[in-house]
């Protein structure tokens, strides 16, 4: 399969609807995901994402392919959009972990079943807030947004190698906690 270039879509976009509604269906999810699982709250994630997908509008002819990707450049749009929501709020909200993936629970399986799902993702979450806001990042960019280290290390601003070293890390300290409790 063919990868698509979403510089050239991204271009066309300001003249052909088409284009834009391709780079929306295919950006769209990735971006929603990675608002949710920092946001925690569908509503909130729901008015950020519209935000950045206005913002991306506004800009898109100073969109400077020379100087960063497509996935990129909307990527930091997502960033500088979270982190103006951030500043107008004093603390992020509790949810369970299925308000983030929302798996699909066979109906079938056992109610003790469902509960120890429950609790292991609960379980996970709590581990996550146990890690560095940069660790969290990374693994939200790598699991939520799908991107390679590569991507995630133009969107930090750091090196690819530094973020396979931090994930590798992470993932151990996840590890490491999830096994202690």
């Amino acid at each position: 399969m063919e990868e698509k270039n979403w510089n050239e879509i991204a271009q066309q976009a300001l003249t052909d609807n088409t284009a834009f509604d391709e780079l929306y269906e295919h950006f769209f999810p990735k971006i929603y995901n990675l608002i949710y699982a920092r946001v925690k709250n569908s509503t909130v994630a729901d008015d950020i994402v519209s935000d950045v997908f206005e913002k991306m509008v506004e800009h898109l002819a100073a969109f400077d392919s020379s100087k960063a990707s497509f996935a990129t450049w909307l990527n930091r749009i997502a960033t500088r959009t979270l982190t103006d929501y951030y500043r107008w709020q004093s603390h992020r909200q509790n949810v369970e972990w299925d308000d983030v993936f929302s798996p699909k629970v066979d109906d079938l399986e056992q109610p003790d079943g469902q509960l120890l799902v429950k609790e292991g993702k609960k379980e996970l979450l709590l581990a996550m807030d146990k890690l560095s806001e940069r660790e969290q990042r990374i693994i939200e960019l790598k699991f939520w947004g799908d991107m390679s280290n590569k991507e995630i290390a133009e969107i930090l601003d750091i090196s690819s190698a530094n973020v396979g070293v931090i994930l590798f890390r992470a993932m151990g300290t996840l590890k490491q906690i999830l096994g202690q409790e």
